[in-house]
């Protein structure tokens, strides 16, 4: 097939030898089945932001670190040098979240490199080689469901232990290969401690695995994992084997009307013992 223009750099350096055939193209990114040396590998070629129907939401966004405070400015006035390299945060926050979710054991696919806006990594295949199907694509058993959600939960408990929630995880964000789900396409991943939105984001996540699931084995609709995981993360107790239950009560406490009407009749008082002793200080300068 003809080679990409995005790719031709690759080739030159010799770091693909060849481009095989298109793998598929998304909603953010374009990928293709490359040789390299003697193993297949996949390319993905991101998509420049006005060909993307993936945008980036400053929910996304809020909490990333950027290099200095030149590129901060630039990226918040919207410059052209500022859209430039707010292109390339977004394109870095899948490596940088590919190759720390590797490392903490999360299923994903594993990265060699990226180069010039064109990601190097695995292709995860099937048994015979061919390239995983997507979890969407497959029929569950009722046993198969269960466990693939199980299985899925805990890969949500690792991520957020590395201090990462995937941000857009579905059915169509997860392939299965011999030896179960892998969890792919993580531009949009959001640092935990840094973005406000993140609990909403990781109970997001953790639904559309359950209404997915809930299909075949229909008491996972039940199951609140996405709040009970939060909660455990919030109080400084998750680990990568914390025990779960799927279930979860929120303590509703009574809010104490005169206790907050004395610190606000307290902060009036306050506030007219200054404004008098100011007058008092003005009168003794005259």
């Amino acid at each position: 097939m003809k080679t990409p223009k995005r790719i031709e750099p690759l080739l030159e350096d010799g770091l693909v030898d060849d481009v095989l055939r298109q793998l598929k193209s998304g909603k953010e990114a374009t990928v293709y089945v490359v040789q390299c040396g003697g193993e297949i590998r996949c390319a993905k070629i991101y998509k420049e932001a006005n060909q993307r129907g993936f945008h980036q939401a400053v929910h996304y966004t809020e909490g990333r670190k950027t290099k200095n405070s030149r590129q901060a400015r630039a990226m918040e006035k919207g410059s052209r040098y500022g859209r430039q390299e707010q292109e390339a945060a977004w394109q870095h926050a899948e490596v940088d979240a590919l190759y720390k979710l590797a490392a903490a054991g999360v299923r994903v696919p594993h990265p060699f490199g990226f180069y010039e806006g064109v990601l190097l990594m695995e292709l995860v295949a099937d048994e015979e080689g061919q390239p995983a199907p997507r979890l969407n694509d497959l029929e569950l058993s009722p046993e198969q469901a269960r466990e693939f959600h199980a299985f899925l939960i805990r890969q949500v408990v690792l991520m957020l232990c590395a201090g990462i929630v995937h941000g857009d995880l579905s059915e169509f964000n997860v392939l299965v290969d011999s030896r179960g789900p892998v969890i792919i396409d993580l531009p949009q991943a959001v640092d935990a401690a840094a973005n406000n939105n993140a609990s909403r984001m990781l109970e997001r996540d953790v639904d559309n695995l359950a209404a997915y699931f809930g299909q075949f084995a229909p008491e996972l609709l039940a199951t609140q994992y996405g709040k009970e995981i939060w909660a455990i993360y919030l109080r400084g107790e998750l680990l990568p084997d914390t025990p779960l239950t799927g279930r979860f009560h929120e303590v509703a406490t009574k809010a104490d009307v005169r206790a907050v009407m004395r610190e606000i009749d307290a902060a009036k008082d306050d506030h007219a013992a200054k404004l008098r002793y100011q007058q008092l200080k003005r009168e003794e300068g005259r």
